[in-house]
Formats: C-alpha cells, structure tokens, sequence
C-alpha cells in the first residue's frame, strides 16, 4: 500500500528534511509517495505547527479577498490530507464551513459589495446566515475547514519512525539537506529578513453552537469537538518567543467573548511563532548557504503546504522549477 514502506535501493545519499512541522511532515510524505530515500532530523518539541488551529479560510482578511492562489492550492490540500487519512487510518481534516460576521455598517457593505466579484462568488454561501448577538450581519463561506495540525504531526511521525526514517539530531555533515525549520530558522537569519509574529491561542470548553467557524472581532472561533473550541488570535512581532502571555489571554478571551459568549472555561492556553517572509506567502528555493529551504507558511501552512511540498520535489527531483512568485531570493 502507498505510503507504507520506506525507500530501498537507491544510489544516492538520502535526502536528510530538517524540520518535522508542517513544511517538513507534507515533504517526507510526498518524498515517501515517490520512492525517495530520505530521513528526517526534527528536536520533537516546539514550533508553530503544534499548537496552531489549522484552519483554512478561502476569503480572508478585512478586505474580503480570496486567499493567495486558493483556486489552485485548495482542491490539492483537501485531497492531500485526505489520502494521509487513509495511510493513517485516522480522521485529520474537518470540513466546515464558516460565518464571517460583521459588527459595522462598513465592514458590512464592504463584504455585501464583493459578494458577486467572480473571484469571491465560487466561495459564497448563498444560504442566510443569521448573525449572532453583537454583529450587524453574517456572511457564509464555503471550502472552509480545519486540520487536526498536533494529530497530523504526531501521527505522521511515529508512521515515519516505524518505518525508520528518523536521523540523528545534529545534521551539520548530511550531504543533501532540506531545511523546514519555520521561524526558528527564519529568526536565526538563514533566508534574509523576515516578519515572524507570535500569536496566542486559547482551547475553550463552552456550551456554544458548532456547525460553524466563526471570522470577527479580530479573530476567529473554531469548533473541535466534545464542546471544545479554539479561539485566537495575537500578533506580536517583538516578543518571539513561545511563552504564554497574560496580555495575551487577556486579549483572546475578548475574542471568544465577542464571538462565543461570556460562559466558557479556558482548557488551555498555548503560544508560537508564525513563519513569516515577504508578502506572507511561503517560499522555497536555495538559501545563502546553497542549502535546499521551505518555509514562510505563515498562518496558512495547512493551505499550503502540501502543493509547496510537490513543488519543492518536483524542482529537486525533475528539474521542474516553479513561478519566480515561490522562489526564496535571500537579497529581497
């Protein structure tokens, strides 16, 4: 069965991925798709991909503006996710779609004067939507979802590591490597300027309607199942570190507040680091060390990352180079 057995009876060295978050887990699956030996160095702890909510929005932002290359990214992801299910044997990726509410004449007309742009139209829920207390309006949109992101990373690591496709954790001497090190690598300077922003996320148990993600109020609600949510979230681009922050639950606990309702009780309260490049959009190439990189997912790695990872092989293993738009240029 695809996926289940490691690469055997190749000339060359393997491949070492240096970095098991998003960027590096959707790599060594397609790497593992394809027959190619590679082995994976990663410290098993930290990083943005643990703690984030996953979850995919199509139209996104105060401007109401579809999601950088949905159209081509999105349909890859969903099934991309959907076949590691299968590997896996275990449920990843949730559906669901999603309210966007506004809480001002504004930002409603801003919306309700997008509605039928070609480019928003195909992610539009044209059912009513009621807005809940404290908005002006709701607006449905569809292909939203979210991934079980510390299920997916943890899962696809023990099926790597019973497969033995795990490496020492020092990598200095591997011939051939691929760094996926999300913000730890970005702040370390290996791909030039960056724009890493912390961000905290709070897990709540609360009494509230799950049949939608909720956008507002500067933030967003995600139902995960059993009456828990995940609420977030924080942008500090000064503090990057990933220590929980008082301010910071102050912050997100209006969020829920706005979106869910005063009555909840907080499960949880997590911090990371969002790697962040240029326009926030992710990024491979070489860096200034002639080393193979994949990062900048930014707070859309679960969008991106499989479609990257595919590109990133199909340039190292075919030749086949990308659009200049993907390509890290370290002088930028």
């Amino acid at each position: 069965m695809e996926g289940t057995q490691p690469a055997t009876n190749q000339p060359n060295d393997p491949w070492l991925i240096v970095g098991q978050g998003l960027a590096g887990t959707c790599l060594a699956w397609e790497f593992l798709r394809r027959g190619v030996p590679f082995r994976i160095a990663d410290r098993g702890r930290g990083g943005s991909s643990r703690v984030a909510a996953g979850m995919v929005n199509p139209i996104t932002g105060k401007n109401f503006q579809p999601s950088w290359r949905i159209g081509e990214f999105h349909p890859s992801a969903i099934s991309f996710y959907q076949r590691i299910e299968e590997i896996l044997g275990a449920p990843l990726w949730h559906p669901m779609p999603i309210l966007r509410l506004a809480s001002s004449e504004k930002e409603r007309d801003k919306i309700s004067s997008k509605l039928a742009l070609p480019e928003v139209a195909p992610w539009i829920d044209q059912r009513t939507a009621l807005a809940p207390p404290g908005f002006l309006a709701a607006f449905g949109v569809s292909g939203g979802g979210w991934l079980d992101t510390a299920g997916y990373i943890s899962r696809s690591r023990a099926h790597f590591e019973s497969l033995g496709l795990y490496a020492e954790e020092t990598c200095e001497s591997a011939p051939k490597q691929i760094l996926c090190q999300g913000a730890a690598g970005l702040i370390a300077g290996g791909l030039g300027d960056h724009r890493c922003a912390k961000g905290e996320i709070l897990t709540l148990r609360a009494d509230w309607q799950q049949s939608h993600i909720r956008i507002g109020a500067g933030g967003w609600l995600v139902p995960i199942g059993d009456g828990l949510f995940r609420v977030g979230s924080t942008y500090e681009w000064d503090q990057l570190d990933e220590s929980p922050t008082p301010a910071g639950l102050e912050r997100v606990r209006q969020i829920a507040t706005k979106l869910g309702g005063a009555d909840f009780k907080v499960v949880a309260h997590v911090a990371g680091i969002r790697p962040i490049l240029r326009r926030s959009e992710p990024l491979i190439g070489k860096d200034g060390n002639g080393n193979w990189a994949f990062n900048g997912l930014g707070s859309k790695g679960t969008l991106y990352a499989p479609g990257m990872a595919v590109m990133l092989a199909d340039w190292i293993l075919l030749e086949k180079a990308p659009h200049p738009d993907f390509i890290i240029s370290t002088t930028s």
